[in-house]
């Protein structure tokens, strides 16, 4: 026999089965766990994260001062009280969900450094596959399971977005996306441009200010901020009466979304004088000297993009101080030594960041088939933004823009939990959602209203993400006033919902208008 090499096959992954299976270990997917274990006690789960530890976005982004830019006492989960400052920093964030994890147990359920290639739907089996590689051995991992819980968010972790301008092979410095932000990055004297107006840029401005030579946010348009105090006068004073924390976390949550919904209402019904109050906001820490237009008056009315919270202004105090500064201009190129502006204007920088934003990918770049077929997402009909028609078994978790995120993850979890378990009672293995006969004629529209919100990481990825009716249970209405009333009382028997032990494909629903006709 000749001396040839031997061809080694690869060992094939183990199978593990779960009833639910988590996708992600951020806020959503912790909150999540947390919620399966109180709700659906004796439910087998396994969550699954990519990244090396949990946190997810905090994790994530770790450019200087990151920071939350809603108050924790809404970010913070219901069931956990926040006893820090309102807005807190990605390290501060983390030890909280520390804390979540060991205080309820669920390190163990938790597989870091996995990541899902390919997630796959069989009724005949009314199961999903997951397959996927750990990213520690590049070992091939499969797991099965009744139900997937989508909670990887909606943007690509491993990178962020930047444009491609040009010249910007001739830059002799170096370009920075905040998100892959490096370690070893020496912003120490050096003249440094952020190009964004964002919360993102409104973060990292003022804690590289000081150190930098200079700091200018350079902005195609101006974006609204709420500066304030980083303090909660409610809750300090409850703690002075020694109020129990639950208690304190609980009043001090309700005050605060009392106060969004009016402050989101004035939005829509009196721009022009919410406009007014937020640029005096701007006005009270940047001095009365600085003209605010245009680097401070947005063309949109306020809340049809995100507002940024800038705690104790201290943007505008950097900016003030002429440690920062603001130009509003559209970027011709760049140039060896910075950017040249279409107004003709040059900004030199020895370090250039790029704050522009996400790139979105909705199912976590796994690739979905439903019983052997290519999903396309973008075919699908949300129902309430978190299910989809002819997507069995699966929920995602798609938060608020107006409101913070975890709110959303909240309510969707008691859904699912009260999902699970109905279907438990009624002996289901399988639940879509499906456009009624009623839902026939009703007009079938982007995901969500561009007039309504309209950032520019969501207008690039529409044509990614699933349509919505016109009706308040086909569409993700962003109006946590309303859902967390709603969502307790959906109908788990109306006709939206299609449940089936049958190995009969047609019974998930179809993608598309048909199943309603």
């Amino acid at each position: 026999m000749p001396d040839t090499a031997i061809l080694t096959r690869a060992p094939e992954a183990k199978t593990e089965h779960f009833d639910v299976l988590i996708v992600g270990a951020g806020i959503s997917g912790i909150g999540g766990a947390y919620h399966l274990t109180q709700q659906c006690p004796g439910t087998s789960f396994v969550v699954l994260e990519s990244q090396d530890s949990f946190g997810g976005t905090w994790l994530t982004h770790r450019y200087p001062g990151i920071r939350s830019d809603s108050d924790l006492y809404t970010f913070g989960y219901r069931f956990k009280p926040w006893t820090g400052k309102p807005i807190a920093k990605a390290d501060e964030i983390r030890d909280y969900m520390a804390e979540v994890i060991a205080d309820n147990d669920l390190a163990r359920h938790i597989r870091y450094r996995h990541t899902i290639t390919r997630a796959a739907w069989s009724s005949a089996d009314n199961r999903w596959t997951i397959e996927g590689t750990r990213g520690d051995t590049g070992e091939p991992v499969r797991f099965t399971a009744n139900f997937l819980w989508m909670c990887q968010g909606y943007y690509r972790h491993n990178e962020g977005y930047t444009p491609n301008w040009p010249g910007m092979e001739n830059f002799k410095g170096r370009i920075v996306h905040p998100q892959t932000w490096p370690e070893d990055l020496d912003y120490a004297g050096k003249k440094m441009v952020v190009i964004g107006s964002g919360a993102t840029a409104a973060t990292l401005i003022p804690s590289v200010a000081d150190k930098a030579e200079h700091v200018t946010m350079l902005q195609r348009s101006p974006t609204y901020f709420i500066p304030a105090r980083n303090a909660n006068d409610l809750a300090d004073t409850l703690r002075q009466l020694q109020i129990d924390e639950t208690w304190i976390h609980e009043i001090v949550r309700r005050k605060i979304l009392h106060d969004q919904a009016v402050f989101t209402r004035r939005a829509f019904e009196e721009p022009e004088t919410v406009r007014k109050e937020l640029l005096a906001g701007v006005r009270a820490y940047i001095g009365p000297d600085y003209k605010l237009d245009p680097d401070f008056t947005p063309s949109y009315r306020p809340w049809r993009q995100r507002i940024a919270f800038v705690p104790d202004g201290d943007l505008f105090k950097g900016i003030r101080a002429g440690k920062a500064s603001v130009v509003t201009d559209v970027i011709e190129r760049f140039t060896e030594t910075g950017i040249l502006l279409k107004s003709g204007k040059t900004l030199e920088a020895d370090i250039i960041v790029t704050a522009t934003g996400f790139n979105m990918n909705a199912l976590g770049d796994i690739a979905f088939t439903i019983d052997g077929k290519a999903l396309d997402f973008a075919d699908t009909v949300t129902y309430r933004g978190m299910m989809f028609t002819g997507i069995p078994n699966m929920v995602w978790v798609f938060g608020y823009f107006r409101a913070s995120w975890t709110l959303r993850a909240d309510l969707v979890a008691d859904f699912v939990c009260r999902l699970l378990n109905h279907m438990k009672e009624r002996q289901a293995k399988r639940v879509a959602v499906a456009l009624r006969p009623e839902d026939k004629d009703m007009p079938i529209l982007p995901w969500i209203d561009p007039e309504n919100f309209n950032p520019g990481y969501l207008m690039r990825a529409m044509h990614l993400l699933p349509k919505r009716g016109d009706k308040p249970e086909w569409q993700h209405n962003q109006d946590y006033w309303n859902e967390k009333d709603q969502f307790p009382a959906i109908d788990l028997d109306d006709a939206a919902f299609v449940y089936g032990p049958s190995a009969d494909a047609a019974d998930t629903g179809s993608l598309s208008r048909a199943a309603a006709e």
